[in-house]
């Protein structure tokens, strides 16, 4: 706490020296250190979490087990102790990642099919995570809401199909899921962890289908967060950076599937505005972007852990690189025109 003390102390300094310090100056200090203190509130700060709870006896589910997070997540918090339910897309299907997990052959690994778009599989899931909890009457413990998909395309070469169905995995999933399984966690004064993302907050030009259902996301957690403080349950958001070298979300194949459809879809009038060659090098910046991000997931999986175990854990967790989570700063509290001449004009 001593460096929260001493930035604020800081700040206050700052602001009392803004006439004599010449304004230009002093303003640019004034953000700087505002930007740094918010920054720095906005972390985890050794402490504040009030120690661990035990993963002993909880009992969580975790959405979109088939791979990446999800998938991750659930073989980390079955080592961890926690009962586990992975819920994932591809079980009926014989999806590895079902069967991976599966082939641990844990008592305390529960894999279950479950598509967060249909509601009779959400029904199904609520009854088998009923019927296989070892103390029903305790609730359940935490739910984290992971399943989600990717997509990209600039505004007017995105469908309306495509918004739709980014929304229906990423937003109305989460939304679907979390109220189907709302009266166990409350039971357990427990924890609803969703996956937002950076593009939750921050905006990014060809992302607008993501972003939208992600922003959407973000909304939702803070609602809910607000509506079940009096129940006791922590609500929280993490918002991942690029991981899409680790997760996969997006390949390569994906990309040219999309951008051939989007431009055979695109009406005469727009392939003539944009041009086929701006098109192009647009899908080329994906193709290099799904290369791109961070490889090692655990910042993620830790962050998670966190929001599931602490006595009192964050509202957000950032597990992302330095230069991003400025970024996010930046692009958060600066005013927006300045902050769009930084970093998109």
């Amino acid at each position: 706490m001593g460096r929260v003390v001493a930035l604020v102390v800081a700040l206050l300094v700052a602001l009392l020296a803004l006439p004599a310090g010449g304004w230009p100056a002093s303003l640019a200090a004034l953000l700087g250190l505002g930007l740094a203190l918010l920054g720095l509130l906005g972390r985890r700060l050794p402490g504040l979490g009030g120690g661990a709870l035990p993963a002993a006896g909880k009992s969580v589910l975790i959405t979109g087990c088939d791979k990446g997070f999800g998938y991750a997540l659930a073989r980390h918090l079955h080592a961890q102790g926690f009962t586990v339910f992975a819920g994932c897309l591809l079980k009926e299907r014989g999806g590895d990642g079902a069967r991976q997990l599966e082939d641990l052959r844990s008592e305390s690994l529960h894999v279950l099919q479950l598509d967060v778009c249909r509601e009779e599989e959400v029904a199904e899931a609520l009854r088998f995570v009923r019927e296989n909890l070892k103390e029903p009457e305790q609730g359940l413990w935490g739910l984290v809401n992971n399943a989600g998909v990717a997509s990209f395309g600039e505004v007017e070469f995105t469908s309306m199909e495509k918004f739709k169905a980014t929304a229906e995995v990423n937003l109305w999933g989460t939304i679907r899921v979390t109220k189907a399984f709302l009266p166990l966690i409350r039971k357990a004064r427990g924890r609803v962890v969703n996956l937002a993302s950076m593009l939750g907050r921050m905006a990014s030009p060809q992302r607008s289908s993501y972003c939208v259902s992600k922003f959407g996301v973000e909304a939702f957690t803070d609602c809910l967060r607000q509506e079940m403080y009096p129940w006791g349950v922590s609500v929280v958001a993490i918002e991942p950076s690029n991981f899409i070298a680790a997760t996969g979300i997006l390949t390569r194949e994906g990309v040219d599937s999309e951008a051939q459809q989007m431009w055979r879809e695109a009406s005469e009038t727009l392939r003539a505005d944009y041009g086929e060659a701006h098109f192009l090098q647009r899908v080329e910046q994906m193709r290099a972007f799904v290369r791109s991000g961070l490889r090692d997931v655990s910042p993620v999986l830790d962050d998670i852990t966190e929001a599931l175990t602490a006595r009192h854990p964050c509202t957000r967790y950032n597990p992302m690189e330095p230069h991003l989570w400025m970024r996010l700063l930046a692009v958060t509290h600066l005013p927006t025109a300045l902050s769009d001449w930084l970093y998109v004009k």
